[in-house]
């Protein structure tokens, strides 16, 4: 999962990783972070949206960021600056294309 991700950002505490933003990008037009976690002691002081900061800072001035998210952080990323795109298709690991 990390190997094959092209922009990681990591927040530490000592030596515990205690937050990532994992993204895949061609740093030009669009990079998609796939997945934002901080550990839940330290969630509510602002690392989050630290991590997303230097995401996109780690971006060309016209990369757009995409993620996708669950519906009860809706409130939180629009908070941030984000619309909600509902264009959005997801096909499941256990099913196929159909023909």
């Amino acid at each position: 999962m990390l190997a094959n991700s092209n922009l990681c950002i990591s927040a530490w505490h000592k030596h515990r990783l205690i937050g990532i933003a994992r993204s895949l990008t061609d740093f030009h037009y669009a990079c998609y972070l796939s997945d934002l976690a901080v550990g839940l002691e330290y969630q509510a002081q602002g690392i989050g949206k630290k991590l997303q900061a230097l995401t996109q800072k780690q971006l060309g001035p016209e990369c757009k960021l995409i993620l996708i998210a669950a519906p009860t952080a809706h409130s939180y990323y629009q908070h941030l600056g984000f619309t909600h795109n509902s264009r959005c298709w997801v096909l499941e690991r256990d099913a196929a294309i159909a023909t």
